[in-house]
């Protein structure tokens, strides 16, 4: 359905460190994801949806929400013409999808997610 939250991320400086404090919140359980092309872990809160984590050494941390589009494309055309900026055009995650990174007229920084096996 275009427009649910479908995926969200959190950063952090210290992945170990914020896994074990979101654990102890909220009981979450992480996977690391091997063969990211950076330190990578998933985890399933109670319902969805879904949400990934991942070290950066950049100040600039939060919280990253993915909302789902039937046309990736379409979707990054309709931001821009509303006043938005797209900061990262559609990229590949090989055999799950299509992501675009988005900024609101208000600066809120979002992503736009295509699910798509196909995707490489």
């Amino acid at each position: 359905m275009p427009g649910r939250l479908v995926y969200f991320e959190i950063t952090s400086g210290d992945k170990e460190r914020a896994k074990q404090f979101w654990h102890s919140l909220f009981g979450w359980k992480f996977s690391d994801m091997e063969g990211a092309p950076l330190p990578y872990s998933t985890f399933e809160p109670e319902g969805p949806p879904t949400g990934g984590m991942y070290q950066t050494e950049s100040a600039d941390r939060g919280v990253r929400v993915y909302f789902d589009v039937d046309d990736i494309e379409e979707a990054a055309d309709r931001v821009r013409a509303l006043g938005g900026e797209v900061l990262q055009d559609k990229t590949a995650v090989p055999s799950m999808g299509w992501w675009a990174s988005c900024k609101d007229t208000e600066g809120n920084e979002f992503s736009l997610w295509q699910t798509d096996e196909s995707a490489a």
